[in-house]
């Protein structure tokens, strides 16, 4: 049986047509993006409100990490490009 098949506790990914979690791992979303598409899913089946806050606590995040004019911390996109380019060496 594949994973995306089962759920450990709860039941409220069964109905998808597409598990959260198979789209997110296929489409290899980081983390942030990843937890907010979760909490966006799931929301109306197990967390109601709290679960859209996630969502959006998760977007700011995001927001934050790749667009935010004060940033000092360079994008996840750009740290991988460094991490990558010093691994092909």
């Amino acid at each position: 049986m594949s994973a995306y098949k089962k759920q450990i506790g709860g039941s409220h990914y069964k109905s998808m047509a597409v598990q959260p979690s198979e789209f997110i791992n296929k489409n290899r979303l980081p983390f942030a993006e990843g937890s907010a598409i979760k909490y966006i899913c799931r929301h109306a089946a197990k967390g109601k409100e709290e679960d859209i806050d996630k969502a959006i606590h998760y977007l700011e995040m995001i927001k934050e990490r790749d667009y935010s004019d004060t940033k000092k911390e360079e994008s996840w996109t750009e740290g991988y490009k460094k991490w990558k380019n010093q691994n092909d060496i």
